[in-house]
């Protein structure tokens, strides 16, 4: 299919290269340099504007930080609605509020522009290895037509619901993501204090063999047991995910006690100058708390 590709970062980046390995024509968008030099490793046609790469598209997939990046390229002056045929497709990505993924889908619907919000989680690593889960809201059939995208970049999609229900999906997700990764972290402290440092990857063997086992653990082995961290999710994208929780619940009234202390958790990670490390920091900050810096970084 011909597939305009808005963003290039870390999880962007891998995903242009799969669709262009699956035989896809891809023009990509991204605003920095080095985005625009990621994306042209990939073979895709980097385009110098958000309607040049969105032209003639069959599908529009946008993979951006935050809402506000979402609304600016999919609404704005020379968006990717203005310059989307009718009846082509919007595939929203990111990760966003569900009010946002609502918005984008009312206005996409206002424009003739069919639209999907479809988040994905499995983190960078799933995005190289193209084995991504996608959570989709919004119409089925318009999922049927664009699956040949989809599935060049993930192994698991499911439509979850309507409009906005993907990112529903997508909060909980983030949320799971996030509790996994602090008990983790205490986890590390606990056996740190009881166990050499020889016996630690052992101890992640027999944990990760059993019920406690985890996609979270598997990913993250390796940081938890070296105390290194570089971006792979970063810290301020998994602190801005739980602020959209923080919010939805509120709006919807419940009481979510372990999300407010995980939330907190990393926002505190973030203050403390940790924003651009992987969120398997959680590791670090857990360790400082009970006086053992460690080598983490």
């Amino acid at each position: 299919m011909r597939v305009g590709f808005i963003g290039a970062g870390i999880m962007g980046r891998p995903m242009i290269d799969n669709l262009v390995a699956k035989g896809h024509e891809v023009r990509c968008y991204a605003r920095s340099d080095a985005s625009r030099e990621r994306a042209r490793s990939t073979g895709a046609e980097v385009t110098a504007s958000v309607a040049a790469a969105c032209k003639d598209a069959e599908v529009v997939v946008t993979m951006l930080p935050a809402g506000p990046d979402v609304l600016d390229v999919v609404t704005g002056e020379d968006g990717a609605l203005q310059a989307m045929a009718t009846g082509s497709i919007l595939l929203e990505q990111s990760t966003i509020s569900p009010d946002e993924a609502r918005a984008v889908h009312e206005a996409a619907q206002a424009a003739g522009i069919r639209c999907l919000d479809a988040p994905v989680s499995g983190g960078e690593a799933g995005a190289v290895e193209g084995t991504l889960a996608v959570m989709v809201g919004g119409d089925t059939d318009v999922l049927d037509d664009v699956r040949p995208v989809l599935d060049a970049v993930a192994t698991t999609v499911v439509h979850v619901g309507g409009p906005g229900a993907g990112q529903v999906v997508k909060a909980a997700n983030q949320l799971v993501v996030a509790g996994n990764l602090q008990v983790l972290a205490e986890a590390m402290v606990f056996l740190r204090a009881h166990l050499a440092d020889d016996d630690l990857p052992a101890a992640l063997d027999v944990i990760g063999a059993g019920l406690a086992g985890s996609t979270a653990l598997n990913r993250k082995r390796q940081a938890l047991l070296t105390r290194e961290h570089p971006a792979g999710f970063r810290v301020a994208l998994h602190d801005k995910d739980m602020g959209i929780i923080t919010t939805a619940a509120r709006q919807a009234g419940l009481a979510l006690p372990a999300t407010a202390v995980v939330s907190s958790m990393l926002a505190a990670l973030k203050a403390r100058g940790g924003a651009d490390l992987d969120h398997s920091a959680l590791a670090q900050l857990a360790a400082e708390l009970n006086g053992d810096p460690g080598r983490a970084r």
